[in-house]
């Protein structure tokens, strides 16, 4: 093969998976980085769980990140690109019920009439033998006379595809050098048509890969032990057997397989917890492959100039959530204000639907925040925590919050007071962070306090939160009087308390 056609084939039974949008990345950026064909190919073949649902959401999931086909089915107003269609597996039945037909005309595939039952009964033998559990050719060679008899009977047979025995099948991994596995760990013949006549997996991929010219098969690693089936499926249909590439599995941090019992999956739950496509993608790319260098933040751009498949590490890529979030913040520090403005607006569309907000800031105050708020954002959904604060119009601090480890209830009431009255006096000439800190260290000095005591408290009476932006620079950005009227209510809070007590 001299051109070089990739594809990313997932399967619409369930919405776009993590570890599958970094398969398709590497795809993307290998046929980029090569000048090749990317091409996306729908495998919805399960009738039952296949969505148009989960169809769209792995589309637009593609879109999100970036990753644009040059091949591949209609979608929407797009019409199906690509000479090698169409690229729904749906729509390539017919071609799956001819290349079977010319298996079994060939005696490279044969009808199995084996019940259920009788494979169970089998397996459970081959168990209690302590033997490997395998088909065991009844099949395999049966006379005409014999195949009638099991037709009358009503049986309806499955189409196995031969698998030669003690063959070594060897190819040389792009990720994982020489491999060889040999037949006898395959578990037998193969089905490769149901009894209802549906095709299984193992037989539409190979059969489409050699119909769609696929030069280079790049997959989980989960798919290592299938690629002796699918190359034997290519031998026997006269077709060229591609380049195989593995990629190592996504681990959880204690290395079991990342799945969506211990972890986020959905690409889609990542994009609404407010990471941005740039980074996600930074992130994806890392995850088993790396430049080379110390280099982390790297444009999709820059992936593409400098992929190299053979450089992927056959290792388990460990997922860090600490670390996306890194390289999630670094790209929006390089957000121009316009662009993370427009970014944020419907994260805090979010909290003004959930109440936690009192109005939608306009575009002026969002931009006057930014440079308290863009340093600071692991992802763009942080903001509300961030900056909600000061979109509440009447605040209603925890009063166990307010007053800190160190203090009890009278001495924080004492020192809000005069923190207030230090405040109002700073305020009259100006209303800056530098101009506000000042006299408030001074005030710590005199009294004996130790700063951070004080400046939790006055924290939590103006924000409600423990954690915030930079202390001074969120009492400028909440303004004068409505530092003043937070501070009043945490101190009358805090004397309803000690009257009670």
């Amino acid at each position: 093969m001299t051109d070089i056609r990739v594809r990313i084939a997932p399967s619409p039974t369930g919405p776009l998976h993590f570890g599958t949008a970094r398969t398709a990345l590497f795809n993307f950026l290998f046929a980029r980085h090569t000048g090749g064909t990317f091409i996306l190919r729908l495998e919805d073949t399960d009738q039952a769980r296949s969505t148009e649902a989960h169809e769209l959401d792995i589309i637009d999931g593609l879109h999100w990140l970036g990753i644009r086909w040059d091949e591949g089915p209609a979608v929407g107003d797009e019409p199906e690109r690509g000479d090698y269609g169409p690229y729904r597996q749906m729509q390539r039945m017919a071609r799956y019920t001819e290349a079977a037909a010319r298996l079994l005309a060939e005696d490279k595939a044969y009808h199995c009439y084996c019940s259920p039952e009788e494979l169970d009964a089998e397996r459970r033998r081959q168990e209690a033998a302590h033997q490997a559990s395998r088909y065991n050719g009844r099949c395999a060679n049966l006379s005409k006379a014999e195949r009638a008899v099991f037709e009358a009977e009503g049986r309806k047979p499955v189409l196995r595809f031969r698998i030669p025995p003690d063959r070594k099948i060897a190819f040389d991994d792009i990720v994982r050098g020489h491999v060889e596995i040999d037949t006898s760990a395959l578990g037998g013949d193969l089905v490769i048509v149901r009894s209802d006549g549906a095709p299984v997996f193992h037989f539409t991929v190979a059969v489409d890969d050699a119909a769609m010219a696929i030069s280079h098969v790049i997959r989980g690693e989960d798919h290592l032990s299938n690629t002796p089936k699918h190359i034997l499926l290519f031998e026997a249909m006269g077709a060229e057997i591609p380049q195989f590439g593995h990629l190592p599995l996504i681990l959880n941090a204690d290395r079991t397989k990342m799945s969506k019992r211990k972890s986020q999956t959905a690409v889609a739950a990542y994009r609404a917890q407010g990471f941005i496509p740039e980074g996600f993608v930074n992130y994806l790319a890392l995850l088993g492959w790396s430049t080379g260098t110390e280099e982390e933040v790297i444009s999709q751009a820059d992936l593409v100039e400098k992929f190299d498949l053979s450089k992927v590490n056959s290792s388990g890529a460990i997922f860090d959530r600490e670390r996306l979030e890194w390289l999630n913040g670094q790209w929006i520090r390089r957000l121009s204000a316009d662009d993370l403005i427009e970014r944020l607006r419907p994260f805090m569309e979010i909290e003004l639907a959930a109440g936690r907000i009192d109005w939608l800031p306009s575009d002026a105050e969002m931009r006057a925040l930014l440079p308290v708020v863009q340093e600071r954002l692991p992802t763009l959904a942080a903001v509300g925590d961030l900056i909600g604060f000061l979109f509440i119009r009447d605040l209603d601090p925890d009063t166990a919050l307010i007053v800190p480890k160190r203090w009890d209830t009278a001495t924080t009431t004492t020192a809000l007071a005069a923190a207030r009255e230090t405040i109002a006096e700073t305020g009259k000439a100006t209303w800056d962070a530098h101009e506000i800190e000042a006299p408030l260290r001074r005030l710590v000095e005199d009294r004996g306090w130790k700063a951070g005591d004080l400046f939790m408290a006055i924290r939590v009476a103006v924000t409600g939160r423990t954690a915030t932006p930079p202390l001074f620079d969120t009492m400028v950005a909440l303004g004068y009087e409505r530092t003043l009227a937070r501070l009043d209510r945490a101190i009358e809070k805090l004397e309803a308390v000690a009257a009670a007590q």
